[in-house]
């Protein structure tokens, strides 16, 4: 990976964590807010997929998507998707 994707990762993780709990203290809805860290992890993620990738990060990767496709799914996250 390049020095600049390393840094644009950690980067985007940590941003990630500071809009997720913005998001939780403005709206107070924390399917919300992990739904904002989720996407934002699974792009620093994906940024770190650009250089020679191992099986740690495709995995760690992959369980994200996982995870998001998971929180999607439950009814109670569907009907508040539709509401926005």
């Amino acid at each position: 990976m390049s020095a600049f994707a390393g840094v644009a990762a950690l980067a985007i993780g940590a941003a990630a964590a500071v809009a997720a709990l913005l998001t939780l203290a403005v709206t107070r809805r924390p399917a919300l807010a992990m739904s904002v860290l989720l996407d934002l992890l699974l792009a620093a993620g994906l940024l770190r997929l650009t250089g020679a990738p191992g099986w740690g990060s495709i995995t760690a990767v992959a369980g994200l998507v996982g995870l998001r496709q998971v929180l999607a799914a439950h009814p109670s996250r569907a009907q508040e998707n539709r509401a926005l």
